[in-house]
Order: C-alpha cells, then structure tokens, then sequence
C-alpha cells in the first residue's frame, strides 16, 4: 500500500508556471506506474501523464503535451509534474496516483491509490 500526499498548487497567470509534487510513502514507491489526473468542477476526472516505474516511459494528454513534463525520483518517493505555459483551462484540482498494473495506462479505474488533490488556478 502506498499514501500519497500531493502539493504545489496555487493561483498562476496564464503563461505561467507551477511545480506539483506528491509525495509518498513506503518502501515499494519504485513498483508502482505513476500518474496525475485532473478535475474542473461539473466535469469528470481526467487523465494529464503517467511515468513508468522506473521513469523511463511516459505518457502524455493532448492538451498537455508539450506543455507538461512529469518526472520522479524513486530515491526520494517523489514524482513531480513541471507544468509550463498554462492556460484558464487547465484550472482543477490535480491528483496523483499509484498503479501496480504492469504498463503504465491511462485510465483512472486502473489506479488503486490517490492522493487527496492539489488546486490549481490560472487567471486569463
């Protein structure tokens, strides 16, 4: 089992940039994919990235990609998500979580563990 505790959100202009963290806990952080999702109030929770045990695959939303960079550090039971250039429309409360599914994947139900989200805002 694995906790994870999610931090660094926070209001930002458009065109800014925010770091978001997650942290967690145990000594098994290294067998688990990665991933952030998100949720704008009225819609559905939806996939950002995901990285792979061992950091070397990972995979991006389209809305994101080119924008987003997430990374992890399985020394430190961190993963982080580099968020560059954001836009109103990426304002929700973003969520780490864990899977011990064997390829990394986008789907929330294939998630076990979650953390208890970070609010992200970004002003026009």
């Amino acid at each position: 089992q694995v906790q994870l505790v999610e931090s660094g959100g926070g209001l930002v202009q458009a065109g800014g940039s925010l770091k978001l963290s997650c942290a967690a806990s145990g000594r098994t952080f290294s067998s688990y994919n990665m991933a952030w999702f998100r949720q704008a109030p009225g819609k559905e929770r939806e996939f950002v990235a995901a990285i792979s045990r061992s950091g070397g695959s990972t995979r991006y939303a389209d809305s994101v990609q080119g924008r987003f960079t997430v990374s992890r550090d399985n020394t430190k039971n961190t993963v982080v998500l580099q968020m560059n250039t954001l836009k109103p429309e990426d304002t929700a409360e973003y969520y780490c979580a864990a899977s011990n599914v064997v390829a990394i994947t986008t789907g929330a139900n294939m998630y076990a563990y979650w953390g208890q989200g970070t609010q992200v805002t970004v002003s026009s």
